[in-house]
C-alpha cells in the first residue's frame, strides 16, 4: 500500500483537530504550514506538514517554564 503524500485542508484540520477554517484563516494571514493550490484546491505536502509540526515543538522544560512566568 502506498502512503500518503498530501493531505486536503480537511484531512490535515482531522490530523490536528483543528476547525478547517482556521486552516483558512492562517491561509490569510501567512501562518500556518506551506500548502499549495491546484486549479483552486489547496493541498498540504505531508513533507511541509512535519516541517511545521517540528518547529512548533516545544521542549517542557524548567528554563522554558521560568521565561513565561
Amino acid at each position: 500500500m502506498q502512503s500518503k503524500l498530501c493531505l486536503t485542508q480537511k484531512e490535515l484540520a482531522r490530523r490536528w483537530a483543528i476547525s478547517h477554517r482556521t486552516l483558512e484563516r492562517w491561509r490569510w494571514t501567512g501562518e500556518g504550514p506551506d500548502y499549495l493550490k491546484l486549479g483552486g484546491r489547496v493541498i498540504y505536502r505531508l513533507e511541509d506538514i512535519m516541517t511545521f509540526e517540528a518547529a512548533a515543538l516545544r521542549r517542557g522544560d524548567a528554563s522554558q517554564s521560568a521565561e513565561v512566568s
